[in-house]
């Protein structure tokens, strides 16, 4: 006996197959998911950890710019500190200022140069005075720049030539202005031992200034 097959085997196969490859496709989208989700979970932790490192971090420079915050306070007390007792030192130095500087005038003032008057505002002093020559004038600048440790920079602002009567004569002298800066006590002890203006500088205060009539 013969025996017919007439079910569509063809459309059979090809649902079987549909339904396979939907099976297939249905695991490989929930693996996917699975591993998006554990990729997912992965990228918060470190995220969270990461989060948690910079709260740290945020809370030790936050340590740090409060610790820097008080030494800067305490750097400004001590150079506050350290100016007051400067200001003090200073004061106590000024105090016998006025005697190093006329001991120090006599001292260096050469013969034939008289000192008529004398202003100081603060470290610098005006000095006015009538010399027997122009050289004389020439000499006390020398004096002041190479012999006196407590005078610095000593600067000619003016000579004027002038008729002095000696008696029944008359005779020429000049009259002169010059400034020149005077060194505090501290200021003497840091100046190196055997200090001398520089050859420029000589030059520019020895040789003898033309004198005004």
């Amino acid at each position: 006996m013969i025996l017919i097959n007439l079910l569509p085997h063809r459309e059979a196969a090809r649902k079987k197959r549909q339904d396979l490859f939907n099976v297939s496709l249905g695991a490989s989208a929930l693996a996917g998911g699975l591993i998006a989700g554990a990729v997912f979970l992965w990228l918060q932790a470190q995220i969270s950890n990461q989060q948690s490192l910079n709260a740290i971090l945020t809370q030790e420079i936050q340590k740090l710019d409060n610790q820097i915050k008080e030494i800067a306070a305490l750097e400004a007390e001590i150079a506050a500190l350290r100016a007051r007792q400067q200001a003090v030192e200073n004061l106590q130095a000024d105090r016998n200022m006025p005697i190093h500087l006329l001991s120090e005038l006599a001292r260096q003032i050469p013969e034939g140069v008289y000192v008529t008057s004398m202003r100081q505002e603060n470290q610098l002093i005006l000095i006015q005075g009538t010399a027997q020559s122009q050289e004389r004038v020439s000499e006390l600048l020398r004096n002041l720049t190479y012999e006196s440790p407590w005078f610095n920079k000593p600067e000619l602002i003016e000579i004027i030539a002038a008729n002095v009567a000696f008696g029944k004569q008359q005779r020429r002298v000049a009259n002169f202005t010059m400034r020149v800066r005077m060194l505090r006590a501290s200021e003497v002890k840091q100046r190196p031992a055997g200090t001398v203006a520089p050859a420029g500088q000589a030059a520019a205060v020895a040789p003898a200034t033309p004198v005004k009539p």
